[in-house]
């Protein structure tokens, strides 16, 4: 696909955006096809986030685009999402995934259309615009505040702070 089409599809996609905000009868998907990182990126803001506050949903989103940056991590925003144990028949092997909602057993389909044009919206801002880029100063770890996973100590995480419902961490 050349620069040009993808530029004009991205203009007709942000004009979607802006017309389903306010149209709550419209259902919008983004454009998988067209654009998977960004609808990866989206669908993971949309499971770790849609009842947190906006600030929150950014920081999660900027974590995972530090993991795409850091050589621990796939290089590639898609498989640090989906990043996990699988079956022999390429399937995720539930609970074993770095997202947690990718291996929850649960229907991955966005309901809430509110929160998945939100979160659509982040991801784009993000990897188009590096809007709020940097908000997690390079975390690569995160948890809910209602949990203390393990991994936390036990990999020598620094603390970075907390954001809305979030924990963000980064290797010293």
């Amino acid at each position: 696909m050349t620069k040009t089409l993808k530029a004009v599809i991205a203009v007709a996609f942000i004009s979607v955006l802006a017309i389903n905000a306010k149209a709550e009868t419209q259902e919008f998907t983004f454009p998988e096809e067209t654009f998977p990182e960004e609808h990866c990126l989206a669908l993971n803001v949309y499971f770790e986030t849609r009842s947190s506050n906006l600030a929150d949903k950014y920081a999660v989103a900027d974590v995972v685009l530090n993991r795409v940056r850091d050589s621990r991590f796939p290089d590639t925003i898609c498989t640090v999402v989906k990043q996990g144990r699988y079956d022999s028949n390429r399937n995720p092997i539930r609970h074993r995934c770095h997202f947690s909602w990718w291996c929850d057993g649960k229907s991955d389909k966005p309901l809430n259309k509110d929160r998945w044009v939100e979160s659509q919206t982040i991801a784009w801002s993000l990897i188009k615009w590096n809007k709020h880029r940097g908000v997690t100063e390079g975390a690569t770890h995160y948890h809910a505040n209602y949990v203390s996973p393990k991994w936390r100590k036990d990999r020598g995480m620094q603390l970075v702070g907390r954001i809305g419902a979030h924990i963000f961490y980064r290797w010293e």
